[in-house]
């Protein structure tokens, strides 16, 4: 199976379908992955988050992050990025893609010969390859039980 890590950008505040709330979407899908990995976590974080708190605002500030392709600077780093066979990578689906911060943790790497798996919560847009897990934002919020049993056999199918 190998070492894993879980890097996870994720939002508070104002959230389409589930309202305002203290603990993103995404932040408790990574902790059930670490769990179930014995993972170790890496919560993406930006040096300037600007982000706003309100759901259309937020939106809007993400497309123009996407449309000006950013690299948002990162407080922190994964210092041993080395150690890990296997990169976990969750995001919120914005505008049909990876929050730009995420791209700036991707591209800061050497990430040949890592297994890459995505995951990403949303709430109708999915988003992912394939291989990946898009889980509706609402669920991973309110549904532990189910949050959990739709992880698990993830990590069934991709063999982890």
């Amino acid at each position: 199976m190998g070492k894993s890590l879980i890097a996870y950008f994720s939002r508070t505040g104002e959230q389409y379908g589930v309202g305002v709330i203290a603990e993103g979407n995404t932040k408790k899908l990574a902790e059930i992955i670490a769990e179930q990995t014995n993972g170790d976590l890496f919560e993406i974080k930006v040096v300037e988050d600007n982000y706003p708190n309100t759901y259309t605002s937020l939106i809007q500030f993400a497309k123009k992050e996407k449309q000006e392709n950013a690299r948002p600077q990162l407080t922190d780093k994964v210092d041993n990025i080395d150690d890990y066979d296997n990169i976990f990578v969750g995001y919120p689906n914005w505008w049909g893609d990876m929050p730009m911060p995420v791209y700036t943790f991707l591209e800061s790497y050497d990430l040949s010969g890592k297994n890459i798996y995505h995951f990403c919560t949303h709430e109708g847009s999915g988003g992912v390859k394939a291989d990946g897990l898009a889980m509706y934002g609402h669920i991973a919020q309110t549904d532990r039980e189910e949050t959990v049993k739709r992880v698990e056999q993830w990590l069934k199918n991709i063999e982890l």
